[in-house]
């Protein structure tokens, strides 16, 4: 089976071409080629697949085998291949995820003409306790007091597609994310698990985001959390419209304005290709 390693920021995942490809079972599939050790070594399994009325869908798996519904850096990276391989020149293309449809434009490209940068309609924000989900039977899920581990933390809560939380801290490098990151993404408070984001605020615009994701542990970046960053950060007055979030593999620019969807803009790279025996 022929592959693609693709990364955006440092959110690698193994790609496979489902319009040319067929994936028996894409959960032992993906818990294989993730291992850093003794697989290809990625944050999970995208699968690019056929889909009516849409350029393609992306069916994703975290690197324990379990599906999410969206992941933003994934989807660049989808932009990137379908557009490479199937439509270059093309500037917009709608997707199917888990999520629902998402739309993506071209916004910069290499000398040879492959994509480089995309921006996404990460879609709009959805701030009900239940449908997030959480257990709270709120309206919104913000400024709760959790404890972990002995620390009290303040979290809000917010769903773009699939489950986060976001967490303000004073120094993120120090911040012990892989102590507090686990215990949180199986709290009971959170039935579908959460991701969990810590965030340094730098200035209204700036920030420096660490992220602990659900089923594949700390990644170096999280396209899903940097909107719910971008959002949780302005619906509490700690940043703007415009935000760029500095994350381990890189920056992305945010743009939300309080209502509607929230846009997000960053790179998208092919690291190699190969094949392997399934």
């Amino acid at each position: 089976m022929r592959f693609i390693k693709m990364q955006g920021t440092g959110n690698d995942y193994v790609y496979v071409d489902a319009f040319r490809e067929k994936v028996a079972d894409p959960v032992a599939l993906s818990q294989t080629i993730s291992h850093r050790r003794f697989g290809i070594g990625a944050d999970g399994l995208i699968l690019i697949k056929p889909s009516p009325g849409v350029d393609a869908e992306m069916e994703m798996y975290n690197a324990d085998g379990s599906k999410s519904e969206m992941c933003g850096n994934g989807l660049r990276c989808v932009a990137k291949y379908v557009h490479d391989t199937y439509a270059p020149g093309k500037n917009s293309f709608q997707f199917l995820t888990g999520a629902g449809l998402r739309g993506a434009t071209i916004t910069g490209r290499d000398a040879a003409g492959h994509a480089e940068t995309v921006q996404l309609d990460m879609g709009v924000p959805v701030f009900n306790g239940r449908d997030i989900p959480t257990t709270f039977d709120e309206p919104q899920v913000l400024r709760k007091t959790i404890e972990i581990s002995g620390r009290k933390l303040e979290f809000s809560a917010v769903s773009m597609g699939n489950p986060h939380c976001v967490i303000f801290v004073d120094d993120v490098a120090s911040f012990p994310v892989e102590e507090i990151g686990p215990k949180l993404e199986h709290h009971a408070w959170f039935p579908h698990r959460v991701n969990v984001e810590f965030v340094q605020v730098l200035s209204a615009s700036e920030v420096i985001q660490r992220t602990w994701e659900r089923g594949s542990g700390e990644t170096w970046a999280c396209g899903t959390g940097a909107a719910a960053v971008s959002v949780i950060g302005r619906k509490l007055g700690l940043t703007g419209d415009k935000l760029t979030i500095h994350l381990t593999g890189g920056d992305l620019l945010l743009e939300y304005s309080g209502e509607g969807s929230v846009l997000m803009t960053g790179p998208a790279v092919e690291v190699f290709r190969g094949e392997i025996s399934t």
